[in-house]
């Protein structure tokens, strides 16, 4: 039966599975050679003791370490076959044979030795060499009688080397059995895994009739891969559990390093105690000598011991005298300290209930005023309001008189003529517009001493900057912050001039030295169509700025210059209004070079093409872009505009065109262009948006187009607050992302160009019959005539 002959072959494969000894070792062969005969045991010389013990060594050393193998080794190559029943019967046979002869061969040579002990090597049996050597020693010593002189002193150290040598062979001898042990186990194992394989195949043969050949192959390949998977999955599982050991190994070690950790400050503390005994100690001993000495020393010795301690008391007292001088000279100057500080309390509260009864004057002015306005009365008559009206108006353009040295040194800010930028603050002519005007500048000025309490953005610059003295200044987010949070007048000019060169790069690198002075010598050698443009535009730049209110300013032969330059390079353009005020703006932090590169900047990579040219195609896509944007971020206001039919782009068109040159204040204008230069045209739309979201509520309490467009055309003007605007435009409008602003560029300009083709085609046709037209009116005047 199937069976049996499995029985039968698993037999015979335990009888050979026999460790066998390779025959190539060094050393083995002359240790497993029959020792030649000796006449007597009076020729065994020391020589060949120390011979045969090396071979056995030798033999022994390399076949537990190099030739050790497994007892499914062999020196072939193999493969694994099916034999049949009546195969594996004749090697049972056969191996039994050789058994039988390897028995007989080993008594013939065991008797045909001289020894009574051999070092070869059995097969199937494990050698003890040093117990054999022991043995014969023992039975030399039994069968020679007679002591011999030579071995009475190194026999003694002979054996007990051999008892050494037997130890270590002991020890070795286990570690064999281990491993002979761990080999059986993984016989076992795989003779297992063969007697599987062999029940598969025979199941495998009769289950797999029929089956098509494609089939089998894919089963084989799954049946492969479940096997690959087994066997990574064991070694996850030995490499788990080698972690979990090592896990162990660590916490034993940290358990052991705090236990020496906790002893250590032990025997610290315990040292410690000791160290304060033994100062103890002596001290003891030390103050039990001095006082043993003082009672053996004359009299002498106490007085100059008391006249040191009398020395000592004096220094203490002197100190102290002088201590408490300096702490009383500090308690007078806290006195004089609080009784200033109080005195300037006082006087605060009184200037406080003053102004207070200033302001409730006012009050009750105005209160009169508007109860008079109630009342109508003729326009003839000189009514009561026109002289409240009056004495209000002289009250608030009237200057206070100084009655405190501390007022004087505010009023010239408050009423200065120009601003830090050349900005007249105060008009010239309109009474009601000074009136306005100071009380902007009034507001500025306490916006600026509101801020100037806060933390001063002025040291984050200075901090920022000397960080940079020795490296590159490179775009990050820190420097964004700070720019957007504003920057520092003494700063500006240098910030600028590294933000154009940031984006001009690329065309500096391009163009020749001199290229500036090269345009602008053309410009002045040869016409320019748009020379006389630039010449009648000069003095319409900024009127209201000291730097270009008149021909001789310093800032407008600098401003033709740039013009100039700048229509020779891009002759596409050449010139074109609102470009005089983006120059003219430059030039008050750059030199004319800088402020060319910074028109460049802004027109040709900032700005989309066609931006300004004649057709301001660009321009217009931006302010429908605005609209869209509009509507998505302040829908109430968007639709309060289409209510009405309100086309707030007629003033916004203007702002994008000039990026807010004499639209807002000046110091929110610089802050603007400050962030516009470094991130560039997306801030545009940011602070139009802030601007309307900023009087949103003011705007949505008008209600009429009227009213609403008048407001306007003011309103920017009365923005004041270039903190809660920046942050409206850098955080209440956000997300803002770049690549939805072109999106719609792209969307809307093929729109507004396909509009702009229509229109010139309606131009064109209008202009053909027009002509027409006036031939015929030619015509038929020719013929009256002739009738």
């Amino acid at each position: 039966s199937v069976l049996s002959q499995n029985a039968s072959a698993e037999r015979a494969r335990n009888i050979l599975a026999v460790e066998t000894s390779p025959t190539d070792l060094v050393g083995e062969q002359a240790a497993s050679q029959p020792a030649p005969v000796q006449a007597s045991a009076i020729n065994f010389s020391l020589k060949q003791w120390s011979t045969e013990i090396k071979n056995s060594m030798s033999s022994l050393r390399k076949g537990s370490n190099e030739n050790r193998k497994s007892v499914f080794y062999t020196t072939e190559e193999w493969e694994l076959l099916d034999p049949t029943p009546k195969d594996l019967e004749d090697s049972v046979a056969l191996e039994e044979k050789r058994k039988h002869l390897a028995e007989g061969n080993k008594g013939r040579r065991l008797t045909s030795s001289a020894f009574p002990f051999d070092f070869g090597r059995v097969p199937h049996k494990a050698r003890r060499p040093l117990k054999d050597m022991i043995a014969a020693s023992k039975n030399r010593n039994s069968s020679d009688s007679s002591p011999t002189e030579w071995c009475s002193g190194n026999g003694n150290r002979l054996v007990s080397e051999l008892q050494l040598k037997y130890q270590s062979q002991q020890e070795e001898l286990e570690k064999l059995k281990k491993d002979l042990l761990s080999q059986k186990e993984l016989v076992r194992l795989l003779q297992q895994t063969v007697r599987s394989s062999q029940y598969d195949k025979y199941f495998a043969s009769h289950l797999c009739e029929g089956v098509p050949k494609d089939t089998l192959e894919l089963l084989h390949q799954k049946d492969d891969q479940i096997l690959g998977l087994n066997n990574q999955l064991e070694k996850l599982n030995l490499e788990k559990d080698s972690l979990q050991q090592e896990i162990k190994n660590l916490k034993c070690k940290v358990g052991e390093l705090n236990e020496r950790l906790g002893m250590l400050m032990e025997t610290i503390q315990a040292k410690d105690e000791v160290i304060m005994k033994l100062s103890r100690q002596l001290s003891e001993c030390e103050d039990s000598t001095s006082s043993q000495s003082g009672a053996i020393n004359s009299p002498m010795a106490t007085c100059s011991k008391e006249l040191q301690e009398l020395d000592r008391l004096k220094d203490n007292l002197q100190g102290y005298k002088t201590q408490n001088k300096f702490l009383n000279k500090e308690i007078l100057e806290l006195s004089t300290l609080r009784r200033n500080a109080e005195a300037r309390e006082r006087e605060w509260q009184a200037k406080y209930t003053s102004l207070e009864a200033k302001l409730c004057q006012i009050e009750s002015k105005y209160l009169i005023l508007l109860q008079e306005v109630k009342t109508p009365v003729c326009s003839e008559d000189q009514s009561p309001a026109r002289e409240v009206i009056t004495q209000l108006l002289e009250d608030a353009l009237k200057a206070e008189p100084s009655e405190q040295p501390e007022q004087a040194i505010f009023k010239p800010h408050l009423v200065s003529e120009y601003d830090i930028y050349g900005f007249q603050t105060v008009p010239e002519d309109d009474d009601e517009e000074k009136l306005v005007a100071k009380s902007r500048a009034l507001d500025l000025r306490s916006l600026s001493l509101s801020e100037n309490r806060e933390i001063s953005t002025g040291v984050k610059w200075e901090n920022y900057l000397a960080s940079t003295m020795n490296r590159e200044m490179m775009r990050c987010v820190e420097l964004k912050n700070l720019i957007r949070s504003g920057i520092p007048h003494e700063h500006r000019s240098k910030m600028w001039k590294w933000c154009v060169n940031l984006h001009v790069k690329k065309f500096k690198d391009s163009a020749v030295p001199g290229y500036f002075q090269i345009l602008l010598q053309k410009a002045l050698e040869k016409p320019n169509p748009a020379s006389k443009q630039i010449e009648l535009d000069l003095l319409r730049t900024l009127p209201n700025n000291k730097h270009y209110s008149s021909p001789t300013s310093e800032g407008i032969q600098k401003l033709r210059n740039v013009l100039l330059a700048f229509s020779w390079r891009n002759p596409d353009i050449g010139y074109c209004q609102g470009l005089n005020r983006l120059v003219a703006i430059a030039l008050l932090y750059l030199e004319q070079e800088d402020a060319f590169w910074c028109l460049v900047t802004i027109v040709e990579v900032f700005m989309p093409r066609d931006y300004y040219t004649k057709t301001l195609l660009g321009s217009q896509v931006d302010q429908r872009v605005f609209k869209d944007l509009l509507s998505e971020k302040l829908p109430r206001l968007h639709a309060h505009f289409e209510q009405y039919k309100v086309d707030y782009t007629l003033i916004t068109f203007n702002w994008f065109l000039v990026v807010f040159v004499d639209s807002v204040v000046s110091d929110i204008l610089f802050k603007i262009w400050d962030s516009f230069l470094y991130e560039g045209p997306k801030v545009i739309f940011r602070f139009a948006l802030a601007l309307f979201k900023y009087k949103e509520e003011e705007i949505l309490k008008l209600q009429d187009s009227m009213s609403i467009f008048k407001y306007l055309r003011y309103f920017t003007r009365t923005i004041l607050d270039a903190r809660k605007l920046t942050a409206i435009a850098f955080g209440d409008l956000n997300p803002f992302p770049l690549r939805q602003i072109r999106n719609r560029r792209a969307c809307h300009l093929e729109k507004v160009r396909l509009e702009l083709t229509e229109l010139e085609a309606i131009r064109e046709d209008f202009l053909r019959e027009r002509e027409t037209c006036a031939e015929k009116r030619d015509l038929i005047s020719d013929d009256e005539e002739d009738s």
